[in-house]
C-alpha cells in the first residue's frame, strides 16, 4: 500500500513539473522567437537598403531597374561615379544681381582653360594651382566676385561613393544573399513598362525575403502563425523594398 502511494504521489509530481514546463515554455517561445526574428530582420533591412541604394543608382544611369543581382554587383564594381565637387556659394547679392551655379560655373570654366594654356600646371594637384590661380588673377572672375567658387565634376569609386566604407570591392556581393540562409538570394522583381494612369512611364521595382528564408530553423509552429497572421492581414510574409504593383518611392514594408 505504501509503495503505491510513493508510485501515484511521484507521478503525480511528474505531472506538475511537466505541466510547469509546458506553461513555462509556451511563454518563452514565443519571446524567443521574437527576439531572434528582430535580430535577423535588422540584418536582412540593411541589405535591402543597400539593395535599394544600388538600384536607384542603376536606374539613373541606365534608364531602367535590373532583376539580375549579379549584374548589379557586377555594376557596383565596374561604374564610376559622377559626383560635383563643390567649393564656395553665390552670396545673396550676387544671386539678385543675376548670377547663377551655371553661370559661375563657365566664368571659372574659361578662366581655368586660359590658365591652363598659359602656365602648364603639372602634377596631381595642378587643379587645385589653377584654381588658386585663377582666382587671384583672372579679370572676370575678380570682377564677379568668384575667388574661392569652384564645380568640377570627378569620378569616383562606385562602392565607396555610395556606402561611405560600409563595403569594399571583395565584400560587396555580400549584399545579394539573405543572412541565416544558405546562399540564398533576394527574390528581384522588376516592371520598367509601368504607366501611370495620367501616362506617365515610371520604373518599379521589388526586392523581397519570405519569413521561410532567413526564419526557416526557428520555432515552427510561431513561424507558421507569423506568416498565417500576416497573409489574413494581405501583407507580404517577409520583408520587401518597393512594388511591382503601384510607385511606392520604394519605401520598405518596415518603414
Amino acid at each position: 500500500m505504501n509503495v503505491t502511494k510513493i508510485i501515484i504521489r511521484t507521478l503525480l509530481v511528474i505531472g506538475v513539473i511537466f505541466m510547469a514546463f509546458i506553461c513555462v515554455k509556451s511563454v518563452v517561445t514565443p519571446i524567443q522567437f521574437e527576439e531572434e526574428r528582430v535580430a535577423r530582420e535588422t540584418q536582412v533591412i540593411a541589405n535591402l537598403i543597400s539593395l535599394r541604394t544600388a538600384e536607384a543608382q542603376f536606374r539613373l544611369d541606365k534608364g531602367y531597374f535590373t532583376a539580375d543581382l549579379d549584374s548589379l554587383i557586377d555594376y557596383l564594381k565596374t561604374a564610376p561615379k559622377k559626383e560635383v565637387l563643390k567649393e564656395g556659394s553665390l552670396s545673396e547679392k550676387q544671386l539678385e544681381d543675376g548670377m547663377t551655379e551655371f553661370k559661375a560655373s563657365k566664368i571659372l570654366e574659361r578662366a581655368r582653360l586660359k590658365a591652363q594654356r598659359k602656365m602648364k600646371f603639372q602634377g596631381p594637384d595642378s587643379l587645385t594651382q589653377i584654381y588658386n590661380y585663377v582666382w587671384a588673377n583672372d579679370r572676370e572672375v575678380k570682377m564677379e566676385g568668384l575667388q574661392g567658387f569652384r564645380r568640377d565634376t570627378i569620378l569616383t569609386n562606385m562602392i565607396q561613393s555610395l556606402y561611405k566604407g560600409q563595403y569594399t570591392e571583395e565584400n560587396i556581393g555580400e549584399i545579394i544573399y539573405i543572412p541565416h540562409t544558405n546562399g540564398v538570394k533576394y527574390e528581384v522583381e522588376t516592371n520598367n513598362g509601368y504607366t501611370t494612369t495620367q501616362g506617365i512611364n515610371v520604373p518599379i521595382f521589388e526586392i523581397r525575403a519570405h519569413y521561410n528564408t532567413y526564419l526557416h530553423d526557428l520555432n515552427k509552429q510561431e513561424l507558421v502563425n507569423l506568416i498565417d497572421k500576416e497573409e489574413k492581414l494581405d501583407h507580404y510574409p517577409g520583408l520587401k523594398v518597393g512594388s511591382v504593383d503601384a510607385p511606392n518611392n520604394n519605401a520598405g514594408n518596415w518603414e
